[in-house]
């Protein structure tokens, strides 16, 4: 048996590299690139990065919706390739990844966006910040001996196929540990932590009484809410769905209730604070998001279905108001024998935020 890593084991190292502001190396059949988080890399390294700027010219990678912000033209469809101007400094690139004083500084710009070669290692980069939980925006230097200048610093080189491939899939989850927790909802509670096969975040399953595996199992798909599941935020009905979610299946006698690890919808608590301080400007979560690069919703449902069937169950009664967790759920091969809606929660101060999920999010309120 090798004690090689794998590729599953590189990209757990890429993430960490990036959010500790570490370039990352991608390797493909025709080049390579060096690729650096916009949000966490230091001067330091920026200046490194140009001092390799010869032939090939480094470039800010952002995504289409953060392109559509600035006025900036994304040939490339779904991202935009902006040419790294010589005097650009750090504050410069993190007004562009970062929209805290867009409305403050709202004429940036004009920029030269590449067109033509091939984007997918600027697409791959952007993926890779995304699942570091950091603003969707790289810098990239595409030259052709990238994996050779990446090992003589002793950074980390990705495989750009296999790292596409392989994240493209769901890691699968495996149970930990599970031990009985008396719930105030239901003193017959029990926590299971489940654990990804590519190291990033746990997820739990609460499991309310003993529901047979045999029957549709009344299941809630919960994402992680720190603010409003911990703090009682009411921006949000998070928190209060996640108590009568618990307190339904408490009174039935049976359920299961995932809690996954995905806050914000998948953005990360980061970028889920930015996203609080533009829907302050006047943005709606939709607009806040889009802003910061992101898509309305980041979110993979797919581990949700992942923990079920290891669970032993193939049949759910899902508590949801969100007809696209059904939709994923079917697709995974789960039967959805009923949606059971959870309406609760409801503020003066989200009024705004509930309104914008059933107009734009097509969520039933």
């Amino acid at each position: 048996m090798s004690l090689r890593p794998d590729i599953t084991h590189l990209l757990a190292r890429a993430r960490a590299d990036l959010a500790m502001g570490l370039p990352v190396a991608l390797s493909g059949v025709e080049g390579g690139a060096l690729i650096a988080a916009a949000e966490t890399l230091d001067a330091p390294r920026l200046a490194a990065l140009r001092a390799l700027d010869g032939e090939a010219r480094l470039t800010l990678a952002i995504t289409a919706h953060r392109a559509e912000t600035l006025k900036a033209r994304a040939y490339d469809g779904d991202l935009a390739r902006i040419a790294l101007p010589p005097d650009a400094d750090l504050e410069w690139i993190r007004a562009i990844a970062s929209p805290e004083d867009d409305l403050a500084h709202p004429m940036k710009g004009p920029f030269q966006t590449e067109r033509g070669s091939d984007a997918g290692l600027h697409r791959l980069a952007l993926t890779l910040t995304k699942a570091a939980r950091l603003l969707p925006a790289a810098l990239v230097l595409v030259l052709p001996d990238a994996a050779v200048r990446a090992a003589a610093a002793n950074l980390t080189v990705l495989p750009a196929e296999a790292a596409e491939a392989a994240m493209r899939l769901s890691s699968p989850p495996h149970n930990v540990v599970s031990a009985r927790v008396p719930l105030a909802a239901s003193d017959a509670g029990r926590v299971h932590v489940f654990r990804p096969e590519d190291g990033s975040e746990e997820h739990y399953a609460i499991e309310i009484g003993k529901p047979p595996r045999d029957a549709p199992v009344l299941t809630r798909l919960h994402s992680a809410c720190f603010t409003g599941d911990v703090l009682g935020s009411l921006k949000c009905d998070c928190g209060p769905q996640l108590r009568a979610a618990l307190a339904q299946m408490g009174t039935e006698g049976a359920g299961v209730l995932l809690y996954l690890n995905q806050e914000g919808r998948g953005i990360g608590l980061a970028n889920k604070m930015r996203a609080y301080s533009l829907q302050d400007q006047g943005f709606d979560t939709v607009e806040a998001n889009h802003r910061l690069g992101f898509e309305d919703d980041e979110r993979d449902f797919r581990i949700g279905a992942g923990i079920l069937r290891k669970m032993g169950f193939d049949a759910v009664r899902l508590m949801t108001n969100n007809p696209a967790k059904i939709d994923m759920m079917k697709r995974c091969g789960l039967d959805v024998t009923q949606r059971v809606p959870l309406i609760a929660g409801h503020t003066v101060q989200n009024e705004g935020y509930l309104a914008t999920k059933a107009r734009k999010s097509g969520h039933l309120l």
